[in-house]
């Protein structure tokens, strides 16, 4: 491989280094995605690439697994021995120093931890860390963990049902729920009677565009509805419409609590048992003792 090009030799990475050793190793592809931590779809494009990469199959299907070819073989030794000598300079690193790092920090977050974290960890990244440069993805659950899996993020904010097995979490606080409004759609707040919620025109943030929400499930269930006027993906545009329509627009409390004053809007408590939920800071299982993840996720636990 003497004449392997530098424009060929850019088009790997170490997570394609990563799948072709497993491959050879374990000769089965859903070996090699539990082992990474990837999904079998991403083994499958790592595969693809890898293969045009080197112009060889390097891979065959047989009822056993994966057979490699000649060229896979061949080139096990000097890329295990490449991916050994970068394992053991990286290993080296065991600090990380703020003030000297660089680098880009990717951050997979919705709207609402859009809002509420990352302008005080900007901030905070900015005094602390000035050469790391903050890119936010606008992903949330299951985007989120298939970020994290494939190495697109290194950490994920927010609320997930099911986290997966490869992945870790971390509880940052618990967030309830406000109603926001102009004063005279809540004239007695920080109160709001369910005759007057129910009465009253609202607004609904989802991300997938649904008209109906957690609200009106347990409204549901106490035999009383709402009428939905408007829904939006995001909580900002929310804020903006219930001061322009005096519609009602319900959405986690810190959002309400840092944003609404400057709409014009007040809040109340909402007149029904809605529940909370926990917000958390994820990441892969692959950096759990990684430095520089480990003092994000400090910083993030302070703002």
């Amino acid at each position: 491989m003497s004449d392997f090009s530098t424009s060929e030799l850019r088009r790997l990475d170490l997570t394609l280094l990563l799948v072709f050793l497993g491959l050879v190793r374990h000769r089965k592809a859903v070996d090699v995605a539990a082992d990474l931590g990837l999904t079998q779809s991403a083994i499958s494009q790592a595969l693809k690439r890898l293969r045009d990469i080197f112009g060889d199959e390097l891979f065959l299907r047989r009822p056993h697994g994966m057979e490699p070819t000649a060229t896979a073989l061949a080139l096990e030794a000097p890329v295990a021995a490449a991916v050994e000598a970068l394992r053991g300079a990286l290993g080296a690193a065991k600090a990380f120093d703020p003030a000297t790092a660089t680098g880009v920090v990717r951050l997979a977050a919705l709207d609402a931890e859009q809002a509420v974290l990352i302008p005080p960890l900007a901030a905070r990244l900015r005094a602390q860390a000035p050469g790391l440069t903050l890119s936010v993805l606008p992903l949330g659950r299951g985007a989120a963990m298939e970020a994290l899996a494939e190495g697109r993020a290194d950490l994920a904010l927010g609320f997930v049902w099911d986290v997966p097995e490869a992945i870790s979490g971390e509880v940052l606080y618990t967030e309830g729920f406000l109603v926001a409004g102009r004063p005279e759609a809540l004239p007695e707040a920080p109160v709001v009677t369910l005759d007057t919620y129910c009465a009253a025109d609202h607004i609904l943030i989802s991300p997938g565009g649904d008209l109906r929400g957690v609200v009106d499930d347990r409204l549901e269930a106490l035999g009383r509805s709402r009428r939905i006027v408007l829904g939006l993906p995001s909580f900002l545009p929310a804020l903006a419409a219930a001061a322009a329509s005096g519609a009602l627009v319900t959405l986690p409390a810190r959002v309400a609590g840092a944003f609404a004053p400057g709409f014009g809007l007040v809040t109340a408590t909402p007149p029904l048992d809605v529940r909370s939920f926990p917000v958390s800071v994820f990441w892969h299982r692959r950096n759990d003792a990684d430095p520089r993840t480990n003092w994000l996720r400090r910083i993030l636990r302070q703002v």
